[in-house]
């Protein structure tokens, strides 16, 4: 064998050993990133976290998670900054999807908003159900000179089931929000929790958060209203679509593959089991309840059809248009 050879077969070598070197770095070594755009009563409880190691140890991808109200969530996936968004509030949702962002729409959980406040109840809404007890907290208010009511009012799924239970009541919204008993934190729900602590006024929380910051000793508010159909808080997973239309701006590549398995796992009897069972050690009970199994069981009485009713879509959790070829998520 001469020089030559020799040298053009160890260049050879040399690249074989190279590309499977490549090969091997990637597959195995090299993760790949889902970023994940969530709600923060999901992050804040801890629930998330609790998922994300899962998936995780099944899957050879990194998570990477921003945790926002809803409405920004959603910003963020319109911006092309999330591959999939964590969130609860089915009017956003249902834009997210007819503007042709969003597909592969998933209900995956559910639990209820509370009305928390002082133990001393000075409203006196204790005992009665979500708008009765509003309307005494308006006329409460209206006779004093304090914060009695704080709201998130940072455009998260919260605020927007606020803004819904006043209209409900019968309240102008954009009106009632500028009188002097009524205040907006801007922030996320622990923070406003946190700040009805410090008024002893009244806010409107998600059952998760609440308890988290309760049992954690942070806050001394007490659930006054809880359950009802008017409180019931349903969360969804939603893909981003793999290419957004050209007016849109999108980061170079979606990772649509590991955000549908990401979905499947959050459906799968594993995923759901995790949903049912957190909480229950650290606060005595679930902080969240699984949605999938219920749903499938096409009740038509109690919470399912409430569901349905409050979080569904032309009867559907997601219409088949928005469905992006992804019909074996819906059996």
């Amino acid at each position: 064998m001469n020089t030559w050879t020799k040298i053009i077969l160890v260049a050879f070598i040399t690249t074989i050993l190279v590309i499977s070197g490549t090969i091997i770095y990637y597959r195995y070594f090299l993760k790949r990133s889902l970023i994940i755009s969530t709600t923060t009563s999901l992050y804040d409880t801890g629930l998330l976290e609790m998922l994300e190691k899962e998936f995780e140890a099944a899957h050879q991808v990194d998570i990477r998670i921003i945790s926002a109200g809803t409405g920004i969530a959603i910003q963020h996936a319109e911006k092309g900054d999330a591959d999939v968004i964590l969130v609860h509030s089915p009017s956003m949702e249902k834009t997210f999807l007819e503007e042709g962002v969003g597909v592969c729409r998933k209900i995956i959980a559910y639990n209820f908003f509370v009305i928390v406040g002082p133990a001393s109840d000075p409203a006196k809404i204790n005992g009665t159900d979500a708008i009765t007890a509003l309307k005494r907290i308006v006329d409460y208010g209206r006779n004093q000179t304090d914060r009695i009511w704080i709201s998130r009012g940072d455009n998260s799924g919260t605020h927007s089931k606020e803004q819904s239970l006043w209209k409900t009541a019968g309240y102008n919204y954009a009106t009632l929000s500028k009188e002097s008993w009524y205040a907006s934190a801007g922030s996320g729900m622990g923070a406003t929790l946190v700040m009805t602590e410090q008024f002893s006024a009244y806010t409107l929380a998600d059952t998760g958060t609440y308890l988290a910051y309760y049992k954690a000793g942070t806050i001394s508010l007490k659930p006054l209203i809880s359950q009802g159909k008017d409180l019931l808080n349903v969360y969804s997973v939603i893909a981003v679509v793999p290419s957004l239309p050209a007016n849109k701006t999108i980061h170079e590549e979606i990772n649509f593959r590991d955000t549908i398995d990401f979905i499947k796992y959050l459906v799968s009897d594993d995923g759901q089991q995790i949903i049912e069972n957190y909480g229950k050690a650290q606060y005595g009970e679930s902080l969240f309840y699984g949605a999938v199994k219920l749903l499938a069981q096409d009740s038509t009485s109690g919470i399912a059809q409430w569901i349905r009713e409050y979080a569904f879509f032309n009867g559907t959790e997601c219409p088949p248009e928005y469905r992006y070829n992804q019909n074996d998520l819906y059996g």
